[in-house]
């Protein structure tokens, strides 16, 4: 199951539409060809919600791209016009050579991202094996993460490279537990106010450890790397300034790290741990409630509760298992 997202156009912020819902792209797909469209009102896949969308835009001609390094796709390219008939013979050969620059931008980039990827995937799978706490926990609270972000995507004026970039560092949050001794990470009991300041520590630490992770594979340049950064070290901060490690309150916390902590907190609260049964959503719903507007951000804890019937198809989809 696949998505594309278009960004760009007013009407398409923060969109995203399952591939299986758009036939006419995957037909291009399909073909690997592309494809050309003078005239938006006489296209027959004009019923679905982003060409509506794109119609509410003004656009009356596209032109569309799909997008393959070795073989592999990866996206599609969409040039779109506010007039009819102007993807012409000759408009299309210059299109097709700036459509290869750019594709040729974004393999570059997407090769860092892929190291990247790998390389949080690894620690990721390093942070699993040290904390107990996991399990499909990850997966869970990185997609009400970009649940949250989407949500909030009008408000903050955030785009899709903004939205996806916290649904891939989401789970880094707690990198940081890796540099954290096991009598303290594993402590079946309650941890000692010494202790705690030990474990308090992590959130320094995972900064420290994606600083590392970054210059080592020489990534330091990358976009959006500052989300990485600020949900490690500030997804313990809280909006009154009682968290830490620094004590920021409100707007002082970055935007990614005050949706990870609402995400973060759900998923802790409505999963099963060997010291406590998993809440249902609506108790966990009014906890949120609660600590909105002093420890956690209300407007990320609205955005999360005005999405239920999304929240349920995540639990459903990345449900615990005796395994994890």
């Amino acid at each position: 199951m696949e998505y594309v997202d278009v960004a760009e156009p007013q009407n398409m912020k923060a969109y995203q539409a399952l591939i299986d819902e758009a036939p006419s792209l995957k037909e291009i797909l399909k073909r690997g060809q592309p494809r050309v469209i003078n005239n938006m009102l006489t296209f027959e896949g004009g019923n679905k919600e982003h060409h509506k969308r794109l119609g509410r835009q003004g656009y009356a001609a596209s032109y569309t791209i799909p997008l393959f390094n070795n073989g592999e796709f990866f996206g599609f390219m969409f040039f779109n016009s506010y007039q009819t008939d102007v993807f012409t013979e000759k408009h299309l050969e210059e299109l097709d050579l700036h459509g290869h620059l750019i594709a040729l931008m974004v393999i570059n980039e997407l090769n860092s991202i892929q190291t990247l990827s790998a390389a949080i995937k690894t620690t990721g799978h390093m942070t699993h094996h040290r904390d107990p706490e996991t399990g499909s926990h990850l997966d869970r609270m990185s997609r009400y993460s970009r649940l949250i972000a989407r949500a909030l995507a009008s408000k903050y004026e955030l785009d899709d490279d903004y939205i996806e970039h916290i649904f891939m560092f989401a789970p880094l949050h707690d990198i940081g537990k890796i540099a954290i001794p096991d009598n303290i990470l594993l402590k079946p009991g309650k941890l000692t106010e010494t202790e705690m300041v030990v474990m308090r520590s992590h959130a320094i630490k995972g900064k420290e450890i994606i600083d590392d992770l970054l210059q080592n594979f020489g990534l330091e340049q990358i976009s959006h790397a500052d989300i990485l950064r600020n949900i490690a070290i500030c997804h313990h901060e809280s909006v009154n300034g009682s968290g830490y490690p620094f004590g920021k309150r409100g707007d002082e916390i970055p935007l990614e790290a005050r949706i990870v902590a609402v995400a973060d907190i759900f998923d802790a609260l409505t999963s099963r741990r060997p010291y406590k049964e998993a809440w249902s959503n609506e108790a966990a719903f009014a906890t949120l409630r609660q600590m909105a507007g002093e420890k956690l951000d209300s407007d990320c804890v609205e955005a999360l509760l005005a999405h239920v019937i999304e929240i349920e198809a995540i639990q459903r989809q990345f449900k615990e298992s005796m395994f994890s």
